[in-house]
């Protein structure tokens, strides 16, 4: 799996930091998104996944391989 943020569609909701703590997180000054891990392990995949249903913007991506 392959993950992919766009910070100018994010609207700062942090829904994806509450479901995947170790992928995602959001930055001290707006709350927009960081990707901590591209390519998260498979353990990972079920909450990457979530992230990217429930995102109110669709600002995440995955390319599954």
């Amino acid at each position: 799996m392959q993950v992919e943020v766009s910070v100018p569609k994010c609207v700062a909701s942090g829904q994806c930091v509450l479901i995947a703590p170790d992928v995602f997180d959001q930055r001290d000054d707006d709350g927009m998104v960081v990707l901590l891990d591209d390519a998260p392990a498979p353990e990972y995949h079920d909450a990457v996944r979530e992230s990217a249903l429930v995102c109110p913007a669709a600002a995440i991506r995955l390319t599954e391989s």
